[in-house]
């Protein structure tokens, strides 16, 4: 089981890499204090979006987080990613 303070470790150890969304688009994201910022959107996600999304985790795709945070697309793409979830569940 991935913890939360180890996901985000990861998230801001690979600021700036390209990961894929679902659909397969691209997007690299940067850190903004405690939000992450896809450079397809200039919408911040904190990290309390974070942290309920990896609650919630496994999930089966971005749908399954609409209803809990803002951004789906990113987090799940990002929470799908080995290089985040390394170790995780």
């Amino acid at each position: 089981m991935a913890t939360f303070e180890r996901v985000w470790r990861n998230i801001l150890a690979h600021a700036g890499e390209e990961f894929l969304t679902k659909r397969g688009l691209p997007f690299r994201y940067t850190i903004d204090g405690n939000a992450i910022v896809p450079d397809r959107t200039q919408y911040p996600l904190h990290i309390s979006q974070v942290r309920l999304a990896v609650e919630r985790w496994p999930v089966s795709g971005p749908g399954q987080l609409n209803d809990l945070v803002r951004g789906p697309s990113y987090l799940y793409a990002l929470l799908a990613d080995a290089r985040i979830m390394a170790g995780g569940r």
